[in-house]
């Protein structure tokens, strides 16, 4: 079953996974945390459960200028020991198709450079790179 999570009780089901990719966030602030994300920039969690959370992407959809309507993935992240089983590729597929339903034009995602085995995945999912991504901390 994949469902997003909108109650606070859904949310932070989702951190034990979720915190697998983003250690920082500590589990007493995800839940308010997501919350804020969710009500300033429309951000959503899917989750995929078979017999317990097994994947969870962090989503929204947005527009740009140039580009037009777009869903960007945040986060996607499958459970420790449930790698390589599918539910990363299930869950992927359903944000695919959710796109195409909200009448967005391209899935898009930001994937840390180290993350070679995730782009190997994006790849093989059909996505191409066909941008760098650059930041500076200040």
């Amino acid at each position: 079953m994949i469902a997003i999570a909108s109650t606070p009780r859904e949310i932070d089901a989702c951190y034990p996974v979720m915190s697998q990719l983003r250690p920082k966030i500590r589990r007493e602030d995800f839940v308010q945390r997501v919350e804020q994300l969710a009500a300033a920039t429309g951000l959503a969690l899917a989750y995929l459960e078979d017999g317990g959370i097994k994947a969870v992407a962090g989503y929204r959809i947005s527009d740009w200028l140039a580009g037009g309507r777009y869903l960007e993935i945040e986060d996607l992240v499958t459970a420790d020991g449930d790698r390589s089983k599918g539910y990363g590729g299930r869950l992927f597929d359903w944000i695919v198709e959710l796109a195409a339903r909200e009448g967005c034009g391209q899935v898009r995602l930001v994937s840390n450079i180290r993350r070679v085995d995730a782009h190997r995945f994006y790849l093989r999912k059909g996505m191409v790179q066909e941008a760098y991504y650059f930041s500076m901390s200040l």
